[in-house]
């Protein structure tokens, strides 16, 4: 059932069809951060470009493109989902800082500076030693705060994202990922981190992902909203939002595509078992797009009042995105 207030998923991971972005539609979500690269290089990223212009053409009716905050507000108008680029690495700009200015003019709004691993940028969160912020991370943190593209560090280690928060201009993001006082895993974030995004005025979205929730898939939805509480108590409720991480409509080597890449010839099971050759299951209250005002829902039963739940499904990405999305003013 669709909500009226503003709707937006910080990170889906989906192999799209008309039917999903029907029923993403239907659900009144109003905008969606899409991953479009994991591990792509700069030809390959075009070329996933290239299929979301197509898909822009064919489904014009269900969907856009966000290249502004403003835009969001025109697809909730249109009712219409609006969709954000995004990288969960940054292999697609190689070794070439102003590859972040030419993908920025192609759309893209959102990159993260590593996935899992040691990237030529900072240190992903399942390395055993986290060096910081490089030299070229240092620079790549310059020119995307120049032109308007936001900085997250969900896959990030503990020191790197700390770092990267001290040297960017402009508030950082977390677009998915979970406190570990709720649930230990190496990509959830310390109270430090999270203090440290609420005193720079950055975000954290909130995961569903199964292997970053307390009991995993048996997670429940009050369990899930008291988390949220207990973050909003610490960092305070406008910093706080939804990236649900949720993934559809794939079989199981894209998967292994995600988390092995081309840096292992082995199979990589990150935080899941080696005998789990499948995807993890969700929780029973959110499984799909559809299910977005459960959350909701679940917001407004543990004691949020309408105008802090709006603010924890929407209002704050957008304000966020209205203050990162254009170019620094000189």
């Amino acid at each position: 059932m669709k909500q009226d207030m503003l709707l937006i998923d910080c990170l889906q991971y989906i192999n799209w069809n008309r039917e999903l972005f029907e029923e993403a539609q239907q659900s009144g979500l109003n905008a969606i951060h899409v991953t479009i690269a994991y591990w792509e290089n700069i030809r390959e990223t075009l070329e996933n470009i290239g299929t979301w212009n197509r898909r822009f053409i064919d489904h014009g009716d269900l969907i856009m493109p966000v290249h502004h905050a403003a835009d969001i507000l025109e697809a909730k108008r249109l009712d219409k989902v609006g969709i954000i680029f995004g990288f969960q690495n940054c292999s697609p700009i190689e070794d070439d800082v102003k590859m972040v200015e030419i993908l920025h003019q192609l759309g893209v709004r959102v990159m993260q500076l590593t996935y899992n691993n040691q990237s030529p940028l900072a240190t992903g969160c399942y390395e055993a030693n986290d060096s910081g912020i490089t030299r070229f991370g240092r620079e790549v943190i310059k020119e995307m705060n120049r032109v308007g593209m936001i900085i997250d560090m969900s896959h990030s280690a503990e020191y790197s994202t700390l770092q990267a928060i001290e040297l960017s201009e402009r508030p950082i993001a977390v677009t998915h990922a979970n406190p570990t006082f709720f649930h230990v895993a190496l990509r959830n974030k310390s109270d430090d981190v999270l203090r440290a995004i609420g005193e720079s005025q950055g975000m954290i979205g909130f995961s569903l992902y199964p292997f970053h929730l307390h009991n995993g898939g048996d997670c429940t939805r009050d369990e899930f909203c008291q988390m949220i509480a207990k973050t909003a108590d610490m960092i305070g409720v406008e910093r706080i939002g939804i990236g649900s991480d949720l993934c559809q409509n794939w079989g199981y080597d894209t998967l292994e595509w995600m988390r092995s890449g081309r840096w292992t010839t082995k199979v990589d099971h990150g935080e899941g078992s080696a005998k789990d050759l499948v995807w993890p299951q969700q929780p029973s209250w959110f499984q799909r797009s559809s299910d977005i005002g459960n959350i909701a829902d679940g917001l407004r039963a543990i004691g949020f009042s309408e105008s802090e739940t709006a603010r924890i499904m929407g209002q704050n990405w957008l304000d966020f995105f209205s203050a990162s999305f254009s170019p620094m003013s000189n």
